[in-house]
């Protein structure tokens, strides 16, 4: 198992707006990022990525979480 200081260290340490970016394309909304979520077919942008606090939901499907589960999930 993966020691929590780690994962924590991890996640603290990651861009996560670049790290989505490098795989959707993200435009500024406010303090937020918008875009077309990866996961699922969409027109119009329900995907967001809230720098803030290093997260990320889909408004359309539902799907959400950190850098870690976006890796996950984006590379099964």
């Amino acid at each position: 198992m993966i020691p929590k200081n780690f994962v924590e260290e991890l996640l603290d340490r990651t861009n996560i707006e670049n790290l989505i970016g490098s795989y959707v394309s993200l435009k500024r909304a406010g303090n937020n990022m918008v875009g077309l979520c990866p996961f699922h077919s969409e027109k119009s942008p329900s995907f967001t990525v809230f720098p803030s606090d290093r997260s990320f939901y889909c408004f359309g499907c539902g799907t959400g979480g950190d850098a870690i589960t976006f890796v996950r999930k984006i590379e099964n």
